[in-house]
């Protein structure tokens, strides 16, 4: 078993994570990383297989999980109730209910409303220098996502405290501080849902929480508190990966010197599945193994967690040739970067949709878009995203 040692908050990962990636995959698929206290997978066939394990997942096993401390109870009675750190039959009735709501059609009917969002962002661009995080890749999923629950637009930068707060809770800089701030953010987010909730089952709308409210399966409704911990799952989990991914995207693009014909209607899908390949929000998620696995030459025993590395997945030569060259031109392979098998991202097709619209209409509106200085990445892996993307148009 190889030993390996890289903090994640070490100054020279967080700018560039990939050539640690690289080197421990070039000595196997799995090895044990020592800063985590667990055993890290590195290669795509074995990330992508481990994702698909039904031997494997999200929820700690009964006789491991150990309650909160007091501080952060408020935050953990949220996730006691999210789809995504729960496995079935929680799991399949949470989701089941959930795709309900969240439909195809219902998504791609978004498009001219994105479109116009999008349009009347840009022309609100200072003439200036200005940070396009703060003033486009933000705002786009939350006001999307407030659009769809059916929540007040004019609570969107209060929403935004609130998820920035609790998803600290995934990075590994997290300290007591952000803990007890993540607490506070719950319970407040918590209460709000809970009200507004109230509020549409007295006065349905035309909205995702009206209809999560009347979805049903088998005589079966989400309680309240599944659907206050749903409502913060998507507001969560689909902004923050979302603002990472279009301020990464950008960064990309005009640092290449893209071609930006790669935006065209028949090309925009191809070159927004090659950006996420290529610099992915998301590059860790655990799994728990409820059964003896065997696995890249070691055996994880039950109880045993293990990191599935997507960013080093979707970096892996075994797959794709120049791996760590961006080519909007490269064929289309599933990419790890929404995971796979029953955890696969529930809002994926939200996300490639408000990516594909975002990136063009931003290109069309600011065809003479530049950086004007060197964006860095900001300390808060697992996820992987700018601290600011300073650009003139």
């Amino acid at each position: 078993m190889i030993k390996l040692s890289q903090s994640p908050t070490e100054a020279a990962f967080v700018q560039d994570p990939y050539p640690f990636y690289d080197a421990a995959r070039r000595q196997g698929s799995v090895h044990y990383w020592e800063d985590y206290d667990m055993h890290a997978a590195f290669s795509y066939a074995t990330v992508s297989m481990l994702l698909k394990d039904r031997r494997l997942g999200r929820e700690a096993p009964p006789d491991l999980a150990k309650p909160p401390a007091p501080h952060t109870k408020a935050f953990y009675e949220i996730e006691a109730h999210s789809m995504l750190e729960l496995e079935p039959p929680r799991h399949t009735r949470l989701r089941g209910l959930v795709m309900r709501a969240f439909t195809s059609r219902r998504i791609q009917n978004l498009e001219p409303e994105i479109d116009a969002l999008c349009r009347d962002l840009c022309a609100t661009f200072p003439d200036q220098p200005f940070d396009l995080l703060e003033h486009y890749a933000t705002k786009v999923p939350v006001i999307i996502i407030a659009r769809m629950l059916g929540v007040p637009e004019d609570m969107c930068d209060q929403l935004l405290r609130w998820s920035n707060a609790m998803v600290a809770m995934y990075q590994a800089s997290r300290t007591y501080d952000t803990e007890v701030a993540a607490a506070k953010a719950s319970s407040e987010f918590s209460a709000f849902m809970r009200d507004y909730i109230e509020m549409r089952r007295a006065s349905p709308a035309d909205d995702l929480l009206t209809e999560l409210i009347a979805a049903e399966e088998d005589g079966e409704r989400l309680t309240t508190d599944e659907m206050i911990s749903t409502c913060i799952l998507l507001l969560n989990a689909g902004h923050e990966a979302t603002v990472h991914t279009i301020g990464n995207a950008v960064k990309t693009l005009l640092e290449s010197g893209a071609d930006l014909t790669c935006l065209s209607p028949e090309r925009i899908q191809t070159t927004v599945e090659e950006l996420i390949r290529f610099d992915p929000p998301l590059h860790m998620f655990t799994r728990y193994a409820y059964e003896p696995v065997e696995v890249g030459g070691i055996t994880l025993q039950p109880g045993d967690q293990i990191a599935l590395l997507l960013g080093a997945a979707n970096r892996d030569p075994g797959m794709w040739e120049d791996a760590h060259v961006f080519n909007p031109n490269r064929v289309i392979k599933t990419n790890m970067a929404f995971g796979a098998g029953r955890h696969f991202c529930i809002g994926a097709p939200l996300a490639r949709l408000e990516l594909q619209v975002a990136l063009s209409v931003l290109f069309e509106c600011c065809p003479n878009l530049k950086l004007t200085e060197s964006p860095t990445y900001a300390n808060v892996y697992h996820f992987h995203g700018l601290t600011r993307l300073m650009v003139s148009r």
